[in-house]
């Protein structure tokens, strides 16, 4: 029989007491926001001092913090930000420690809500990076393996800070700290996060607890991905020399999936003494071997030796081969010490033991195997009321309305190359498909436009392989059609996407541009007041410190509203925001960015080329998606709201300015 822990009468309820106030005293602390520091990738990069003021990066932050007081704290907005290594410039303080924040609601007022993502992938965006050690958050020691020739850095750096609601992943480690070569105290508390890795999901290495303080995960999920060598969703190495009377690290509400083993306690060599404490934890490993395979050595597992591991398990679940093991000393798997209170149950293979205090379940556990993948937050967004997919192997289009019946207008063109003659526009009724009209050969990248009962189409002329200047096609009848070029493309140019709208101006085009002088695409704009002659407002250029392509631009309400794609690098995900100007100076970007996100199997990387029409009192949204070289097809989402509400739905907290905008003034 396993070595179920015995205690005395009189001490066991001293020690779950005890046990009980560490775990709910050690929470996560409050803060004041004058020690608040702004992390979004869409801020100037200035000092973090407000979500405008924002630093790019996680690690700009991190250098950011003056000083060893304690109580600062990183807030950061929902996005991707492919980060490895990270490292803090200043530990926190009793009673005083840092916080590292994704604002996943909003609540911090980002303007939006969803996962805050750290991926340390390859930073040449090759994709997952396994490399011993390559993680979130930096630790590193020569000598762990002939690459390893940097310098031995301690994790220790992180000791008394807080983190929540982040998603961590694309490396060897989640929320992994290891302090290496300076076995010292250390606290971390770990809320509301998933960690991601390789080896461990989470946990920490090479550190001393404090048992005041101890080290805490609470409402966390964390995967490790191999089944090889030393790896558990959860890998814990405190530097104990005997048994410690009270924990040294809690798990609270966690569930941690592995296909090694869910808990993982010491490593080869190590004869150090480890008290870990689970309460209302699902613990899933997913190795159900046969016993003449590979199964695993236990869910829960102390590496050396049994009796270095001391457990205690409080309404628990466990799945996986069986229960407790041992890597090395295999016969010592009897000197697990653990206790059980509650209801601790087991799902296991059904030729294995069951220790003592558990119950075993004899039917699959649903519940406990629906908690693998937690829940995703819901981004701030106006609902759809439908989506559908509209065309295939296409990606431009234009919905307009045309003598009274719902059109859209259609760009033909292969996904690259072809000749002239492979390059046209059709107008088609939306609702039968019957073609309406055929034309513009040798041209694509259009949009269209109704004035006085007259359709007006710009478009970009397709030569030489490339897309030059933008013509005006013009037809009351859809038969005899009128062209002229009105934006020709400097000598080093060449001009692509195109977008007119009505304003109190006149009418106003928003153009896309490669002008060599700046780093990526750039959004131009051109004025006219009667739709022949046309005025490029030299100051007026969009995004040019970015990649900002495919504009489709509207005037609502006062406000001339910007739809745009961005190519947000590093990852090269192409996804759709909006912008918005009362006089075409002056630029602020929604904070709820983006609009539409590639999403799904059938959408690929991008979300791009969107035009917009409101029908019937509701807002159409077309779309492409695709993989930006091979293929495209168009989608579109319905909303059940007018043009004007959708776009001021995007604003509804405050802007963020554009700091890659030309001014532009209005010709008069």
């Amino acid at each position: 029989m396993r070595n179920k822990l015995k205690r005395s009468i009189s001490f066991l309820p001293l020690l779950f007491a005890f046990i009980a106030f560490n775990s709910s005293a050690q929470s996560a602390p409050s803060f004041t926001a004058n020690s608040i520091i702004y992390v979004s990738k869409l801020g100037d990069n200035s000092d973090g001092s407000t979500w405008a003021k924002s630093f790019n990066t996680i690690q700009e932050a991190l250098d950011a913090i003056p000083d060893s007081q304690g109580g600062y704290n990183i807030i950061i907005r929902p996005d991707t930000y492919f980060e490895a290594n990270l490292f803090p410039k200043f530990k926190g303080t009793k009673g005083s420690y840092n916080s590292l924040i994704g604002d996943f609601d909003g609540s911090f007022g980002s303007g939006t809500s969803g996962h805050v993502v750290i991926d340390s992938g390859d930073p040449k965006q090759k994709g997952f990076k396994s490399y011993d050690w390559w993680s979130a958050f930096h630790a590193t020691q020569q000598g762990w393996s002939k690459e390893h020739k940097d310098e031995t850095f301690s994790a220790i750096g992180w000791d008394r800070w807080s983190l929540r609601h982040l998603y961590v992943t694309g490396g060897d480690a989640g929320l992994f700290w290891d302090g290496t070569d300076q076995v010292e105290p250390f606290t971390i508390i770990v809320e509301d996060c998933i960690g991601i890795g390789r080896a461990f999901g989470g946990g920490v290495a090479n550190v001393l607890s404090r048992p005041e303080e101890p080290i805490v995960f609470r409402r966390c999920t964390l995967w490790s991905l191999d089944w090889w060598g030393d790896t558990a969703s959860a890998y814990i190495r405190i530097e104990n020399e005997a048994m410690p009377n009270v924990p040294d690290i809690y798990f609270e509400d966690c569930t941690l999936v592995s296909p090694q083993c869910s808990m993982k306690a010491g490593n080869y060599g190590f004869n150090t003494y480890i008290h870990i404490k689970l309460e209302r934890c699902s613990l899933i490993t997913l190795n159900f071997s046969q016993p003449h395979g590979t199964p695993t050595d236990g869910i829960i597992q102390s590496v050396e030796d049994g009796k270095l591991l001391l457990v205690d398990l409080e309404d628990c679940s466990l799945m996986g081969y069986k229960v407790f093991g041992v890597k090395v000393k295999k016969e010592t798997e009897k000197d697990i010490q653990y206790t059980t209170s509650g209801s601790v149950q087991a799902y296991i293979q059904f030729q294995q033991e069951m220790p003592e205090g558990f119950h075993r379940l004899a039917r699959w556990p649903v519940d406990i195997f629906e908690n693998i993948s937690p829940s995703a937050p819901k981004r701030h967004t106006m609902p759809v009321e439908e989506k559908k997919l509209f065309r295939r192997d296409m990606s431009e289009v234009t919905p307009i309305v045309w003598k009274g019946r719902l059109c859209v207008l259609e760009c033909n063109r292969p996904p690259s190359g072809g000749t002239m003659k492979d390059y046209y526009i059709t107008l088609k009724d939306l609702k039968t498909d019957e073609e309406i009209a055929h034309f513009a050969e040798g041209y694509g990248l259009g949009s269209a436009f109704v004035h006085d009962e007259q359709l007006y189409v710009t478009a970009s002329r397709f030569e030489n392989s490339n897309w030059n200047d933008v013509t005006i096609f013009q037809s009351a009848d859809l038969k005899k059609w009128s062209q002229k070029v009105i934006i020709k493309q400097d000598r080093d140019e060449h001009l692509f996407n195109s977008s007119v709208s009505s304003g109190p101006d006149g009418f106003i085009m928003a153009y896309e541009s490669n002008d060599p002088e700046y780093p990526a695409f750039t959004i131009k704009f051109a004025q006219s007041y009667d739709l022949k002659k046309w005025f490029i407002l030299p100051d007026a250029v969009f995004g040019t410190n970015r990649y900002t392509a495919c504009p489709t631009i509207r005037y609502v309400d006062g406000f001339y509203y910007l739809l745009y794609l961005e190519n947000r690098s590093p990852g090269h995900y192409y996804d759709t925001f909006i912008a918005r100007s009362s006089n075409l100076k002056n630029w602020e970007r929604s904070s709820a960015n983006p609009v539409l996100t590639a999403h799904g199997l059938d959408e690929g990387i991008n979300a791009s080329d969107p035009d917009i029409i409101e029908w019937n009192g509701k807002t159409m949204l077309f779309y492409g998606v695709g993989d930006q070289y091979t293929w495209m097809n168009v989608k579109y989402n319905l909303y059940d709201k007018s043009m004007k509400d959708f776009f001021q739905s995007w604003f509804q907290s405050p802007g963020i300015p554009d700091v890659g905008t030309k001014a532009g003034i209005i010709n008069k």
